[in-house]
């Protein structure tokens, strides 16, 4: 009988111990991915709790260096968007020469989906309601090269948006686009919230491609694994599996 990581596994680092987006993303990625999770357990969703939290992510992925995995995955956009592009590109080239082992942020595959979609201008979605944190969250792609139009935060926070019904998350998306219908697609940021299904609707009445977080993880580890799988009804992104732009 084959292995169940017969394609390679992928270590994460889930920064809460929040499971609803763990199960999505096991459940898009193809068969034969294995995937090993271990937890931030970060608990204060406020830019002091994020800087605060990388000294148990470089526990997390020297434990991950341990197990023995083929991609170190530490999720979570805020935790490193806050400490800036330039920062986060510098952790995680120590953390590869240290440990050997293509490791990835949530920000960089959310990044490279965009490049790969062809989208240079955006707006973004979060749920957060603190706007120095929707500002910081801005300024990490604008240093990545894209034009960000607005980063549009809901009256929320991490721990309130679980409750956020289908309806109010079209709304929202809905709404952020119109301010801004110059954009070429809509990113999301955060995915305790959101669904990957939550997207279908949107991409359809706009027209325009949304940028999923656990969407773009699944695509990015299909191709940094070498796998092509489509996934049908997750958004545009795992439909086409366009290519890398590096």
């Amino acid at each position: 009988m084959a292995k169940a990581n017969w394609r390679g596994t992928v270590g994460v680092v889930k920064p809460t111990y929040e499971s609803g987006s763990l199960v999505e993303f096991i459940r898009l990625l193809p068969e034969g991915v294995g995937v090993i999770p271990v937890y931030a357990g970060i608990k204060e969703h406020t830019e002091r709790g994020y800087l605060d939290a990388l000294d148990t992510y470089n526990e997390r992925v020297a434990e991950l260096a341990r197990i023995g995995v083929d991609l170190m995955h530490p999720e979570g956009g805020p935790p490193f968007m806050v400490r800036g592009y330039r920062s986060e590109q510098e952790i995680v080239q120590q953390w590869e020469a240290k440990y050997k082992v293509p490791i990835f942020t949530s920000g960089m595959t959310q990044a490279e989906a965009l490049r790969a979609l062809g989208i240079k201008r955006f707006v973004g979605c979060t749920y957060f309601r603190d706007n120095k944190l929707n500002d910081l969250f801005k300024s990490y792609f604008t240093d990545a090269g894209f034009e960000v139009l607005a980063m549009e935060g809901m009256d929320t926070s991490p721990g309130e948006a679980s409750s956020l019904s289908t309806e109010e998350i079209y709304h929202h998306l809905k709404r952020s686009f119109l301010r801004h219908p110059s954009a070429q697609g809509i990113y999301l940021l955060g995915s305790g919230a959101w669904r990957v299904i939550d997207v279908i609707p949107v991409e359809e009445d706009l027209g325009v491609p949304v940028i999923h977080p656990v969407a773009a993880r699944v695509w990015y580890v299909q191709k940094r694994l070498h796998v092509r799988q489509p996934v049908q009804g997750a958004g545009r992104l795992l439909v086409e599996l366009p290519e890398l732009s590096e």
